[in-house]
Order: C-alpha cells, then structure tokens, then sequence
C-alpha cells in the first residue's frame, strides 16, 4: 500500500511504502529512485506490516518492488501502475503526480 503526503513549500511528496506478510522475517524496497538497492523495511510492533518512509520529487514516477526474505519478489497490489521488466513480471510504479 502507497500512502502518499504533497507539500505545499516543497518540490517533494512523502511517500510511505507498506507491504503485509505475515510469515517474512525481513522484507525490503528495492526501487529505481535508490538504484534497485535494498533499503529494509521495519516491522510493526504486531508483526506481518512492513514500512518504509522517503521522500520523492514531485511530478514523477519510479518502479519498484518488494523483496522477501532475499529470495521472493512481490509487487505492491495497490500500486498506482504496473509495467512490465526484463525478467517476464511486472514492476510496481508509484507516481509523485500532483493530483488537482
């Protein structure tokens, strides 16, 4: 899940990266804005919800994905799209566009 806060004084977005499992002991964003590095995800206190905050440009948009346990690739399935990658799945894309 994408939640997403728009500044008014600020070319950035603030953009929350949710994913729930239950069963992951780690999971990470692996994005295009970071150069698909890992950037680990913490856990809720209650366990299964993962969560990262970080700042993007406005008006723009970047693929990403979820991995778990360094092993298993999920996409976000309340991304804002999807488009295909070079491995025959789809990424997740996030959009930074101010909505009117």
């Amino acid at each position: 899940m994408l939640k997403k806060r728009f500044f008014k004084t600020k070319n950035e977005a603030e953009v929350t990266f949710e994913y729930e499992h239950p069963h992951a002991a780690r999971v990470a964003l692996v994005a295009e804005f970071n150069q698909w590095q890992p950037l680990p995800m913490t856990c809720s206190k209650k366990g299964g919800t993962f969560r990262v905050k970080t700042r993007l440009p406005k008006n723009s948009e970047f693929h990403f994905r979820y991995l778990i346990d360094d092993q298993e690739w999920d996409n976000d399935h309340q991304a804002d799209a999807y488009v295909a990658n070079a491995y025959g799945t789809d990424n997740s894309v996030v959009s930074t566009h101010v909505q009117p």
